[in-house]
């Protein structure tokens, strides 16, 4: 695919239909793979694919490129959807997706940086990420590289004490080269969010942390290109977008089901679930 730089994909139905690849290559290597995280990773596609094809810079004939943006997957857990992302950018042939969770693989369960090259922070143990992805903007911002930073972060990790110190530290070294995102699918391993630890209300406590917030639909394409299109105009605070997303998102017998937080599909379902993702007018 060569440089990422100006003129990036803009066409909402070409956005669409990267999604589309990409949840059936995470379906894909879940099922090869026979575990994983199935609804975490699709509830995340179309925030991650906006993100990085609409638009983020980056270069996968050379990962370690100076002025590209940086992305990090605070919920290490959905590594099967960087990897797709990834394949999908033409950091790797797609066909190695079959090899997730094999041993010596570059698609490790949870993402690893000494792996894969284009990785930038391995991830995994929740709460870390956002901590790690401010570090990396502060640096930016020393050396005048005008490279922006994205993090997606898990509903559940929002839990963890890390992310409000991370949040803390963000506003007040007025981090404005960071977006967060939570991916709000109200569902973790354990159940409901709101019954194993409520965080609502979700869009006044980052507010009253310093940050602009953007509270959207998180399948809506269009709001999530103008929510990103917001937070680089913002000067001074951090920007986070609140996805409101659906665990599982794009194949309706995942949707909403708990149980397929960390359990990957049959190859029956598997089967059903390409067709139905092909099959769906509306994305």
């Amino acid at each position: 695919m060569g440089v990422m730089t100006e003129g990036k994909i803009t066409d909402i139905n070409e956005l669409k239909k990267i999604a589309k690849n990409v949840r059936i290559n995470i379906l894909h290597m879940l099922t090869l793979a026979g575990s994983g995280h199935t609804g975490g990773s699709l509830s995340a596609v179309d925030v991650a694919v906006a993100i990085y094809f609409s638009r983020m810079k980056f270069n996968p004939a050379d990962p370690s490129w100076e002025e590209r943006d940086r992305f990090v997957l605070s919920k290490g857990h959905a590594a099967p959807l960087i990897y797709a992302v990834m394949a999908e950018a033409g950091y790797f042939r797609e066909d190695a997706i079959k090899t997730l969770r094999k041993t010596g693989s570059p698609l490790q369960g949870h993402p690893c940086s000494a792996m894969l090259p284009g990785i930038e922070i391995s991830t995994g143990s929740l709460g870390q990420g956002l901590s790690v992805a401010n570090g990396m903007a502060l640096g930016l911002r020393l050396d005048g590289n005008p490279a922006r930073v994205y993090c997606i972060m898990g509903d559940g990790e929002v839990q963890e004490g890390q992310v409000w110190e991370a949040a803390m530290t963000a506003a007040h070294y007025k981090i404005d080269n960071i977006c967060a995102v939570v991916d709000n699918n109200g569902l973790q391993i354990d159940g409901p969010v709101e019954k194993v630890m409520g965080i609502e209300p979700l869009r006044d406590k980052w507010a009253a942390f310093g940050w602009h917030v953007m509270d959207i639909d998180g399948h809506n394409m269009q709001e999530i290109i103008d929510a990103l299109d917001e937070a680089e105009t913002v000067k001074g605070r951090p920007s986070i977008i609140i996805a409101r997303t659906t665990k599982g998102k794009g194949v309706s017998f995942f949707e909403n089901k708990v149980e397929y937080h960390g359990v990957a599909p049959t190859r029956e379902e598997f089967d059903r679930a390409v067709k139905e993702i092909l099959d769906d007018r509306t994305s």
